[in-house]
């Protein structure tokens, strides 16, 4: 628990109820399957209402692996409905019992096709985006100097987001969470001059929540003709949840990269607020890359990376190209991400 108060305290995210850890490893540090968590609305300790506001509990329910892949797929709630009705994965008060051997669908194997998969199809995933290693590169053309940020790679310094776009992300995340009938992106909006005082690099690229200067490549929308993007294995696991999950039900799907400013947002034709169009499918705005994809391309997709669905581990590096689109992904070891110097 101080692990994940240590997280909040420096990403200044929060946790909601529903919300999945990833934690690969034991949460007792035995050699038990329980090595993930979920985040549910405490059965026991209401919420308090404070001067400063509401104070929710939350309660940490421990999962197996193939649980917390469900959830992802899926969404949490739908998982902790399904172990509320299992008796030895919690049930109806959730309880975490970490010698437990088996996963609910061991348990019960139905649930995995008559309960998920159907939800999948229907409901698609709320899950939003992840934290994840990734990189991308920009193949239109070579960069000119070491200044230059059209291309954002491994070993290179990662370029600052500013205070903005980076609020922007966070909020792409919080609305994947929500069920809309029509997903949003926050529209892109930077300062224009004042007509009344002479323009200067401060007054136009000014952050309206920092007094720091946004460098210019960082509010200019750049269009791409070619786009690589590198992730490491559990991130690249999940493209098909990306596809499948969110862009087929008309959402987006964000990662965010934990070595740097690094993101990479797919987003579907029925997303509103999108700096990547049709016609100009790949558009970076500093660091921010967005990528968008017709339903034609992601059924083709999804056939082309059928093999990231299983869950036996897949040699390294893997690559998949599709020329006419200008689109390469490459699933690497973590040690490219960990040591990129290396």
């Amino acid at each position: 628990m101080q692990g994940l108060a240590r997280y909040v305290f420096q990403s200044e995210n929060t946790f909601c109820s529903g919300d999945h850890i990833s934690w690969h490893s034991p949460l007792d540090n035995s050699e038990s399957r329980i090595q993930h968590m979920l985040l549910t609305e405490d059965p026991q300790m209401q919420p308090v209402l404070t001067p400063f506001g509401t104070v929710s509990f939350l309660q940490i329910v421990g999962v197996c692996t193939e649980e917390l892949q469900a959830a992802q797929q899926w969404n949490g709630q739908g998982i902790l409905e399904l172990m509320r009705g299992v008796r030895l994965a919690g049930g109806p008060w959730l309880i975490t019992d970490m010698r437990r051997g088996e996963t609910i669908f061991d348990i019960d194997p139905h649930l995995q096709q008559e309960r998920v998969d159907q939800g999948i199809e229907t409901e698609g995933s709320n899950l939003s985006g992840v934290s994840a290693k990734c990189v991308w590169d920009d193949l239109s053309r070579p960069p000119e100097d070491e200044e230059d940020s059209r291309s954002i790679c491994i070993g290179s310094q990662p370029r600052r987001l500013s205070e903005k776009d980076t609020e922007q992300i966070r909020e792409t995340l919080r609305k994947g969470l929500e069920f809309n009938t029509k997903a949003a992106l926050p529209p892109i909006s930077s300062q224009r001059p004042s007509h009344d005082r002479p323009q200067s690099r401060k007054d136009s690229l000014e952050s309206e929540s920092s007094a720091a200067i946004v460098p210019h490549e960082l509010v200019r929308t750049r269009q791409l003709e070619s786009v690589h993007l590198k992730f490491n294995q559990e991130s690249g696991t999940l493209l098909p949840l990306c596809l499948r999950g969110r862009l087929l039900h008309g959402r987006h799907f964000t990662y965010k990269s934990i070595n740097g400013d690094t993101a990479i947002t797919f987003v579907s034709t029925g997303v509103e607020g999108a700096f990547a169009t049709e016609e100009h499918p790949y558009a970076a705005h500093g660091p921010w890359l967005q990528i968008l994809l017709t339903e034609e391309f992601v059924e083709q997709m999804l056939g082309d990376l059928h093999e990231l669905n299983t869950r036996e581990e897949t040699k390294l590096p893997k690559e998949y190209s599709w020329p006419e689109k200008k689109l390469k992904i490459s699933v690497l070891p973590d040690s490219v991400f960990d040591n990129p110097l290396q």
